[in-house]
């Protein structure tokens, strides 16, 4: 007896196997005659009907232009396909299904082995095997954590059983001392002739004020496992700790060095020397990873939660922070090891280490904002968007909320019967894909688009960065330097990264984005870096050459893929080059690239083969990061950044072709998104070393922005220009494109 809700089991229905199929409210029972009853065939017959009507769910083809119905007539009439086959000239089917069955025999016979079920699993067959034996928690424990199931294992091991498993791996060495110290000049004492300690530094608020600070040092030596802890300083008393921080001969264990920075630069103190921080070392281990808790770094790289021993009362959240620090030194071995085994030590120590610092300092220096010209652009939008909502009511007659899908959906499709998609719970689909599809149907398409996107423009950008503008009148937006699987770095509160530029509506915005009095915007911008970089990786003669040569890649790739001469390209011609271009970098195929430039799938896959023919070294390049990343699991960057890619082995057709397209275009991103950090890296200390009056304030992409003294705005450029193009040396000439201005609009334009 099989209970299951899987409707393909029925086939596996014999004298001696009956079938529970499982419903939302109760089982209905199938034996032999119940499926006769049902279906007018034998349970083996029900794989020749699939074999003929297919199955979208299980990715089975069966004969295209078969339905269910006529699937059952031909098999309750013919048995099997080899019988139907062999009576395809039989009066009892029509021409028209004749040729059907004809065109799609071998879909018909591949469907038929898709859709049977292997009886051939090697499973014991003494039934004494399958009683259930005592749970094995350490072992399940380790299992889950070789696989990455942190959600699972907390849905598997419950509290006693984890707290018992703790216990249990509680070994010799595990118990830690915890020292309170009152004096800073303990410290000094403590602390002589040790090279390396852990720390944690805890605030109860902003440093802005004089605050409550707690700070957690541990290191080991010589086996003496003791954590000093320091409470209740304000932030006066807290300073005098700086020679402590600032002593270059003592090397500094933390986690999320950026958040240590920032928070004691805002109370003007200096830190020296922190050589390794745990978060980034895990980022880029595993960029895919959901979190990076220390828990969770410590069950996947077997290090034991330390016990702290103490005669005092603390509250958890301290008896945490002491935890914290003890995890923070002994993962610190564990993830240097895999770093120097994976050649990635160079990546953090020069690129994601120094860059927390910049980033740091980024986010305190924000963005000057003005209010006041941001609080009046938002009231213009305003004015728009009611203008147009007041046409799109006019066309339909009638008031209803644009905003809703299920209310537009309704208008759209039932009251101006525009063609529409298949109807959900929720009513049909009006996503923006939806809409630019019917663009041609009905200019009311157009206005409901522009209401969208000036909607949004208000509501998010103006609205919501207004909230945003900090006492200083800046915006401190936050840089997270942990997020993305290719390296590049992303920004909230607000996205200043995300800011639309396609329309001169939402370049408008820029124009509030202003620099200090006496001060200017320079905006330096990577000239096509990812066409560079791809050109550098796949030693492509004719792309190297454009880019030595300066032509103009589009317009070359342009005269390529249309056999023109380059005087013959006009900029219709060049708009769909350029898509070409970037398409291949990030993995288009000819169905989104015939989205992207409302052509046909077939006009689209003659660009691509154009293209892939003409530069014949990226598609040599192309294919062999497809086979590199399968045999190595992994996709990487010039800098040895990796993206792990398990979907390259996924059955699912889908998952694999993603898995494809992101080994194809990784190495190109990531290997871009290192260069820019690397970049930030060479600009920030040369305009320290210059003592120019100048300070990295935001990064979008590849682009850098520096906030400069007018007096010193012609000596940033030179930086911002020598450093970005001699960062790193590549087969092809980095350009950059440098301008300036008092708003960041009039330095981009």
């Amino acid at each position: 007896m099989i209970y299951t809700g899987d409707r393909d089991s029925l086939q596996l229905v014999s004298d001696f196997v009956s079938i529970r199929l499982a419903s939302t409210k109760d089982y209905k029972f199938y034996d032999v005659l119940k499926i006769k009853e049902d279906y007018g065939v034998s349970p083996l017959e029900l794989i020749e009907i699939k074999a003929l009507q297919g199955d979208t769910s299980d990715n089975i083809p069966g004969v295209k232009g078969i339905g269910s119905k006529t699937a059952e007539f031909l098999i309750q009439k013919f048995k099997n396909l080899d019988n139907l086959y062999k009576n395809i000239n039989s009066d009892e089917i029509k021409e028209t299904l004749r040729k059907k069955l004809i065109e799609g025999k071998e879909s018909a016979y591949m469907s038929k082995k898709l859709g049977t079920i292997n009886l051939e699993a090697p499973i014991e067959t003494d039934i004494n095997l399958y009683m259930p034996k005592e749970k094995n928690i350490k072992k399940l424990k380790s299992m889950m954590v070789d696989l990455e199931f942190f959600s699972l294992m907390n849905k598997f091991i419950d509290d006693i059983e984890k707290k018992s498993l703790k216990n249990d791996e509680i070994k010799e060495n595990t118990s830690f001392t915890l020292k309170e110290v009152c004096d800073f000049s303990d410290m000094d004492a403590i602390l002589q002739n040790i090279s390396k300690i852990a720390l944690s530094i805890n605030s109860s608020k902003s440093f802005s004020d004089k605050n409550l600070y707690s700070v957690t040092v541990f290191y080991n030596k010589d086996d003496n496992k003791n954590i000093y802890y320091f409470k209740s300083m304000d932030s006066d008393r807290f300073k005098s700790f700086e020679n402590i921080l600032k002593e270059k001969n003592i090397s500094k264990i933390v986690y999320n060095s950026k958040e240590i920075f920032s928070n004691l630069e805002k109370a003007n103190i200096t830190i020296d020397n922190i050589s390794f921080d745990i978060i980034l070392a895990a980022y880029i281990l595993n960029p895919s990873a959901s979190d990076y808790t220390l828990e969770r770094l410590c069950e996947e790289y077997n290090v034991k939660i330390p016990k702290i021993d103490t005669d005092k009362l603390y509250e958890e959240e301290e008896i945490n922070i002491f935890k914290n620090t003890v995890m923070i030194w002994d993962l610190e071995n564990e993830l240097f090891k895999e770093l120097e085994k994976n050649d990635q030590l160079s990546l953090f120590s020069d690129v994601e280490l120094p860059l927390s610092k910049i980033l740091a300092d980024m986010e305190i220096a924000g963005f000057k904002v003005d209010s006041k010209g941001l609080s009046d652009y938002s009231k213009i939008l305003a004015d728009r968007v009611s203008k147009i909502q007041t046409e799109i009511y006019e066309i339909l007659g009638f008031e209803f909320n644009i905003n809703s899908p299920k209310q537009l959906g309704t208008a759209l499709f039932e009251n101006l019967g525009l063609p529409k998609g298949k109807k959900g719970k929720t009513g049909y689909s009006t996503s923006a894909k939806v809409l630019e599809s019917l663009r041609l149907y009905h200019p009311i398409i157009d206005l409901i688009l522009e209401f969208r996107a000036l909607s949004k423009l208000k509501s998010t950008f103006c609205d919501g960065m207004i909230k945003l503008i900090g006492d200083d009148g800046r915006i401190h937006a936050y840089f997270n330097q942990t997020e993305t699987r290719t390296g590049r770095i992303s920004c909230t509160e607000p996205n200043l990264q995300n800011i639309p530029i396609r329309t001169e509506t939402g370049r408008e915005l820029r124009k509030y984005f202003c620099a200090e009095p006496n001060y200017i915007l320079v905006d330096a911008d990577y000239s096509q870096i990812e066409l560079r970089v791809l050109a550098h990786l796949s030693c492509d003669e004719n792309m190297i050459n454009a880019f030595i040569n300066d032509e103009d890649i589009h317009s070359l790739t342009a005269s390529k893929i249309f056999n023109l001469p380059p005087d013959m390209i006009g900029a219709e011609a060049r708009t769909r080059a350029k898509a070409v271009n970037f398409g291949i970098i990030y993995g288009m195929g000819a169905f989104s690239l015939s989205q992207d430039l409302g052509i046909t799938r077939a006009e689209a896959d003659r660009y691509i083969k154009a293209y892939l023919f003409r530069y014949s070294g990226v598609n040599s390049y192309l294919d062999k990061m497809v086979e590199d990343a399968k045999s190595k699991g992994y996709a990487e960057t010039i800098l040895k950044r990796r993206r792990y890619l398990p979907e390259l082995v996924s059955s699912n057709y889908n998952l694999r072709s993603f898995g494809e397209r992101v080994a194809r275009n990784m190495p190109i991103q990531g290997s871009a998104a290192d260069i820019i950090k690397l970049a930030m890296i060479k600009v920030y200390n040369r305009l320290l070393e210059k003592k120019l009056r100048g300070r990295l304030i935001l990064q979008v992409h590849d682009e850098l922005i520096v906030e400069s003294h007018i007096d010193d705005a012609k000596e940033v450029e030179n930086v911002l220009r020598e450093e970005m193009e001699n960062v790193i040396k590549l087969s092809v000439p980095l350009k950059v494109n440098i301008s300036s201005g008092e708003t960041w609009y009039n330095a981009k334009n």
